[in-house]
């Protein structure tokens, strides 16, 4: 529900700084700005205010006339602005303390405490930005990479609305169509065969299919991959984490079982953010703690997207080893062949000969030797699940999204089915209709509350 009152929250983020904002937004944002801050000569405290020019002044306590701090303030007026209400900023100095009492003396003099994304929740209700431009927002302050910052700004900027709202015009011309031979059924009018409409369906469902399938690889540029480190008790599996972060993340002794939980940190790789994930070493347990170590790795070789199973090739093979073969069988896997440096009891032949089929670097977390290998490797593993550089390419990566094209296909689907069966195009009709809702609701031109309310409450303050 939109409230057309005026709300404020910091835009900067939350901690000490150099400078904080301290955003309003509504009816009464000039006029409580001006309550609480005022220009620094006071000649110009008379004049109108110019627009989107930083003026310098001072914050004073209206209630007693105490200076606070000297600050910037710009005023913006409707519609052109973020929110499309009036808009003023307070540019203060960036304490904790102080941006308290900013927002205190905003919210007394008439303002409320913005929610979690209210201020790109009213930019998209006054028709600013879409939904899908409004997700993109959050998905640049989250992202984690260089890929994830490409497909945000590409939804920003209208890649996916665009691509959506050319979807929807095709669906909505077949739908004039078959409104037309609904309502002039009785008139000669030369009009669309059901071979050819049925045509037209296919040809625009295909076209969904494609942004459908588009799903996982811009999951991935989004999100990153996770990249978990499995292998035995010993074979060198913190050290190959500190070595890739560059950094002593995790505990390494000579002692067998040293790490008991998964460690994890994110690196970024070719733009795209990897989550390396070190277990406990795949053995049987000696002890209950152990025990949910060795499960909890289990569980994270089973829920990443690419497994980098290590073994010792100073040592022969054991019964744990083989368990990590038969896990890397169950998904994208690199092989390390680890302890080089050391004389050679296993080479990379005796690893597939035991029924390995990834890839087998020899490496040396000791010396560093294969560590651009292995890189080289993670990033053809990753752009091979992300479907190559896709610089230019049109990708969802939300979940909505992709479930609102399920709707739209199956809707295709039937209105498809329908016309070659010879249905009345009223039925047709039906099911393109919901076809182009199902379109609609990624951009939000058909949007429930409810549906804004799940997208918007997990934005950040200010936003």
């Amino acid at each position: 529900m939109y409230v057309e009152d005026t709300i404020v929250a910091p835009a900067t983020a939350p901690g000490r700084g150099a400078v904080a904002i301290v955003r309003l937004s509504g009816p009464a944002a000039h006029r409580i700005a001006h309550v609480i801050w005022r220009p620094l000569k006071p000649s110009a405290r008379s004049a109108k205010p110019a627009q989107r020019r930083l003026r310098l002044g001072e914050i004073h306590d209206p209630a007693c006339g105490t200076a606070l701090d000297r600050a910037m303030a710009v005023f913006f007026n409707a519609p052109r602005t973020l929110t499309g209400e009036s808009v003023a900023e307070l540019h203060c100095h960036g304490g904790t303390y102080l941006v308290r009492r900013v927002l205190g003396l905003a919210i007394a003099a008439g303002a409320r405490a913005a929610e979690p994304g209210e201020f790109t929740r009213r930019a998209f209700l006054n028709g600013r930005i879409d939904l899908s431009a409004a997700e993109a927002i959050r998905d640049l302050v989250e992202a984690r990479g260089e890929r994830a910052l490409r497909l945000a700004i590409a939804q920003l900027g209208g890649a996916l609305a665009e691509r959506v709202e050319g979807m929807r015009a095709q669906v909505i011309s077949i739908l004039a169509h078959l409104e037309a031979a609904i309502d002039f059924a009785d008139e000669d009018l030369e009009l669309p065969q059901p071979e050819q409409i049925a045509t037209s369906i296919a040809a625009l469902a295909a076209d969904v299919a494609v942004l459908h399938a588009s799903f996982e690889r811009g999951r991935i540029r989004r999100e990153g991959i996770r990249a978990a480190i499995v292998g035995r008790t010993n074979v060198g599996k913190s050290s190959i984490l500190n070595l890739m972060l560059g950094a002593e993340r995790a505990i390494v002794t000579p002692i067998s079982g040293t790490t008991r939980d998964v460690i994890e940190d994110t690196i970024e790789l070719g733009g795209y953010a990897v989550m390396l994930q070190d277990t406990a070493g795949v053995r049987e347990p000696g002890d209950e703690v152990e025990r949910i170590g060795v499960e909890r790795a289990l569980e994270r070789a089973r829920d990443a997207e690419l497994l980098i199973a290590v073994f010792d090739s100073a040592s022969p093979l054991t019964a744990e080893d083989f368990r990590v073969i038969a896990l890397a069988a169950e998904r994208p896997s690199i092989a390390l062949l680890n302890k080089r440096d050391l004389p050679a009891q296993i080479a990379a032949c005796d690893l597939q000969a035991s029924g390995l089929r990834a890839p087998v670097i020899d490496f040396s977390a000791r010396t560093a030797t294969g560590v651009e290998a292995l890189r080289t490797a993670l990033l053809a593993a990753i752009e091979a699940a992300a479907g190559g550089d896709g610089a230019d390419d049109v990708a969802i990566s939300r979940v909505r999204h992709r479930e609102a094209l399920t709707h739209a296909l199956e809707a295709l689907g039937r209105a498809r089915d329908s016309t070659l069966a010879r249905m009345p195009p009223e039925i047709v009709a039906v099911e393109m209709n919901a076809a182009a809702e199902a379109l609609a609701a990624i951009t939000g031109t058909i949007g429930s509350e409810d549906v804004l309310d799940l997208i918007f409450r997990e934005f950040c303050i200010g936003k």
